[in-house]
């Protein structure tokens, strides 16, 4: 068994501008950050794609194949950042962090602002609904036509999903973090939470005043069904770290260690199958 990355692990809630005068301006190239002997990687403590645990261990799907692929590429320590999701791709381009393990949708919008590994992840949509469902909803075209209202996490691509639906802004809630999806549907701030179906099962399992929404019915947009594939995210001037990344991640997509890893935190043999069916290239192009 190969020995453990020794993990630093550095928790913001509050990451902005202390934070960018700490780190150089430029993004650093894979020799540069084997040379310092750390890189900076950020979650945005969304279980199950990458979070920090109690005891401060980086965890999720994210998190635990990337310090596989550092091993691989010669990096010996791992910084860990906490940020919210929404500032993962900023903080990316102000080169708060080296790269990102979230398992952020690859869409073509973010590969104008960021570079993509290959995809790591592939997973379905969910509703979050308060227990019993009393709004009877099911899909997140029945917001189109109820007045109801729904939330989404600020940052996240369930508001382009809503939005191709017909969804008007007025009947969406922004929040900042899974973390507030539970009181918002509970206490009636929105009827749903609209989220991937990985990250819907955990919330419902928090608290037993929501549950997932049964005969959940994927979003269809343009005709084709909604699917998401989540990869490892790096600044555009950090597209040889990312090659080299990718490299590794194909390599070790064809262990049973990576499935392994992803079966523990959820993902379906379905989803594992389907993470091979698109490249970055193609997500990108729409």
């Amino acid at each position: 068994m190969k020995k453990m990355l020794k993990i630093t692990a550095i928790t913001s809630a509050l990451f902005g501008l202390a934070a960018a005068a700490t780190f150089p301006v430029s993004s650093a190239t894979l020799e540069q950050i084997k040379e310092r002997g750390h890189i900076r990687i950020a979650v945005a403590n969304e279980i199950p794609y990458g979070y920090m645990d109690m005891s401060g261990q980086a965890k999720g799907a994210g998190p635990e194949v990337a310090q596989k692929i550092a091993e691989q590429l010669g990096i010996k320590k791992i910084e860990w950042v906490t940020t919210n999701f929404g500032s993962l791709i900023p903080g990316l381009k102000a080169n708060r962090f080296d790269m990102v393990a979230a398992e952020m949708a690859i869409l073509p919008q973010r590969c104008q602002q960021v570079h993509f590994s290959e995809p790591n992840s592939s997973y379905g949509e969910g509703l979050l609904v308060a227990q019993g469902n009393p709004d009877d909803i099911h899909a997140y075209k029945d917001f189109a036509s109820k007045d109801l209202k729904v939330a989404i996490m600020a940052g996240a691509d369930q508001l382009e999903m809503l939005q191709a639906l017909g969804v008007p802004e007025s009947r969406m809630v922004t929040i900042a973090n899974n973390a507030d999806a539970i009181s918002t549907v509970s206490t009636g701030r929105a009827a749903a939470y609209a989220a991937t179906s990985l990250t819907v099962s955990e919330l419902a399992g928090k608290s037993a005043k929501v549950e997932s929404a049964a005969n959940f019915t994927d979003p269809v947009i343009n005709g084709v069904p909604v699917r998401s594939w989540g990869g490892f995210t790096f600044s555009l001037e950090s597209k040889e770290l990312r090659d080299a990344f990718s490299t590794e991640l194909a390599r070790f997509k064809q262990t049973p260690e990576w499935e392994k890893i992803m079966t523990q935190y959820g993902f379906s043999t379905t989803d594992n199958k389907e993470s091979f069916t698109r490249t970055t290239a193609q997500l990108c192009a729409g």
